[in-house]
């Protein structure tokens, strides 16, 4: 390192007794950044701009991903919209993001490693807890919706959700092929 680069300690944890014995053990080794979760590590550090010039740096340049959807539930990633047979549903940001990546097709195990990294863009690290009670809220809001989908658990792997119902032409999300 030159003379001006100097480390910085980072400590994520949503325990604040985890938080406080991380900076007892690591007074005056450094600086020290303490945060109870991702978003607030990235208030602090912001992403480089992109130096790409790509469209990525331009919203409007960006193409436009469509709706997935699981029966009668429709996740618009893009419009910010969750809604149950063309009801809105009140999901936060993270549970609409995780509800997003269970029903993208095809619907198959995610596993905490990659379920944890696609919707908090962070690396896992090995603690669950941010996860399971994300999940947690998640399935108390679609438990209310009379025959939606369920997020089932994996123990030990991730999490899927439960098979679309079938319509009565046997396919699985109850529209009909159009030819």
């Amino acid at each position: 390192m030159s003379g001006e680069e100097f480390p910085i300690l980072v400590c994520v944890s949503s325990d604040a007794t985890v938080r406080q014995r991380v900076v007892q053990r690591l007074d005056g080794v450094g600086p020290v950044v303490i945060c109870a979760d991702l978003a607030q590590l990235r208030a602090m550090f912001p992403a480089p701009p992109s130096e790409s010039g790509g469209p990525a740096d331009d919203p409007t340049e960006r193409p436009t991903e469509r709706p997935a959807t699981w029966g009668d539930l429709v996740v618009d990633r893009a419009g910010h919209l969750v809604t149950w047979r063309g009801t809105l549903l009140g999901l936060t940001r993270t549970e609409r993001e995780l509800l997003a990546r269970l029903v993208s097709p095809p619907i198959t195990l995610w596993s905490y490693e990659r379920l944890f990294a696609s919707v908090w863009g962070g690396a896992y690290l090995g603690d669950t807890a941010i996860l399971h009670s994300a999940v947690k809220r998640l399935r108390r809001k679609l438990r209310a919706l009379p025959d939606g989908p369920q997020v089932q658990t994996v123990r030990g792997v991730g999490y899927r959700l439960s098979a679309p119902p079938e319509s009565g032409d046997g396919r699985p999300d109850g529209r009909l092929q159009q030819a």
